[in-house]
């Protein structure tokens, strides 16, 4: 080869290179967990106004399903492919801080974007006085009702108590024509937290004080023999194993559930695909000595260490997180609001759905932030799938479930 052929075919490879860093430049690639139906369009409305009002970035939206978020996220980051956003479970935050996988964004926070947030959202993302994250979404935990079913069987009021709560179940099975009592989740996620309403409402915690698990206490064994006489006597819907918290949703829309708890997007659902269904938001049912307990969810936005692009991705993190963008997020997928101006609008002080998820949020738990939560969460639901298939009994299930969770802690 002539050396001026090299000399051309050399500069040629090096505007390749140099166009190549030109089109990564002021890219911010972000991954997003799917909440809806409604998730896509919005982001797509965010990188349509972001970049008009920032000339020379670009935005590259993936929406991921969450049932393989995690999956996804481990591989990219295995592979250094990551994005230099990601939208996830708070409850991951921990592990992803131990890898050294997560910037902090505190060089990046000033007092007025730090007064934005409600203080219990923001927290779950501290971690040893560091802020790893942005509540992109908030939840918590009420209990459904159907009206008309109600009406139906007699019942005045929803059921303060588990005990009231069966006996409502009952009046609703006798209605036949293939209505259920009692929404029960059977699989998936969020299979550990329903059972947790029931032991959080028997004095029972997660954690013991100590640090291990709860499960092998007598209140973890109380709420479990609950679920599972429940569905002995055809309180629950049948299979329940076999039902994800969709699917509950689901039957909850056809009018075929009595009563069920989950989050606030049920109501947007039902807005949506069930206009006519009538229906109240109570809270969860108490235990034998008054105690009750909503679960407390916070999905968080990060920024990878290894973005090459971190300027330009807390330009788009701080757009997310004004006023108008917060609101148009959250009303359209059905969270809560984490944003004190957001908080004041009608939408919220007048909606009687978010008035009662969010009178329950100071008895809100959030799950631990620990080393291992997700493996601890699945031996827990292992569980409740064999209590509730009658392939173990509750004591033997628990005791078994206690000591794998204490290994995973002591790692």
């Amino acid at each position: 080869m002539s050396l001026r052929k090299w000399t051309v075919g050399l500069m040629a490879g090096m505007s390749m290179l140099m166009l190549a860093a030109q089109a990564n430049a002021g890219e911010v690639r972000v991954t997003v967990a799917e909440y809806s139906a409604k998730t896509g369009p919005y982001f797509e409305s965010v990188k349509k106004d972001f970049e008009a009002a920032n000339p020379g970035i670009t935005v590259k939206f993936e929406i991921v399903p969450w049932e393989v978020l995690l999956q996804k996220l481990t591989t990219d980051i295995t592979a250094s492919t990551n994005a230099d956003l990601s939208i996830i479970g708070t409850r991951w935050l921990i592990d992803f801080v131990q890898q050294d996988v997560a910037e902090p964004l505190d060089s990046y926070i000033t007092p007025e974007f730090k007064d934005r947030f409600i203080d219990t959202f923001l927290s779950p993302s501290i971690m040893e006085g560091k802020t790893y994250g942005l509540p992109i979404a908030a939840s918590a935990r009420a209990m459904y009702y159907n009206k008309e079913l109600f009406e139906k069987a007699g019942i005045a009021n929803p059921p303060a108590n588990w005990t009231e709560l069966q006996e409502d179940a009952r009046k609703i099975k006798a209605l036949g024509s293939g209505t259920f009592g009692f929404g029960l989740q059977g699989k998936e996620i969020e299979t550990d937290v329903y059972y947790y309403y029931a032991m959080w409402s028997y004095g029972t915690e997660i954690l013991n004080k100590d640090g291990t698990s709860g499960l092998s206490t007598p209140g973890a064994l109380e709420a479990a023999k609950l679920y599972k006489s429940m569905i002995d006597e055809g309180l629950t819907e049948p299979g329940v194993t076999s039902n994800n918290r969709e699917d509950v949703q689901n039957l909850f829309k056809q009018g075929k559930v009595g009563m069920m708890i989950t989050a606030p997007f049920l109501s947007n659902q039902i807005k949506d695909e069930a206009p006519n269904l009538k229906y109240g938001v109570a809270a969860i049912p108490t235990g034998p000595t008054g105690a009750r307990g909503t679960y407390g969810v916070t999905d968080s936005i990060i920024m990878f260490k290894n973005s090459k692009n971190k300027d330009e991705a807390w330009k788009l993190l701080d757009f997310l997180f004004t006023t108008e963008q917060r609101a148009k997020f959250t009303q359209g997928e059905g969270f809560l609001p984490v944003n004190k101006e957001e908080a004041k609008m009608d939408y919220y002080v007048n909606n009687a759905d978010l008035a009662a998820f969010t009178a329950l949020l100071p008895d809100a738990r959030f799950a631990p932030v620990i080393p291992g939560w997700e493996e601890i969460a699945q031996i827990t639901s292992d569980a409740m799938q064999k209590i509730y298939l009658g392939s173990a009994e509750p004591e033997a299930a628990l005791k078994e479930a206690a000591a794998k969770a204490n290994g995973v802690l002591k790692k």
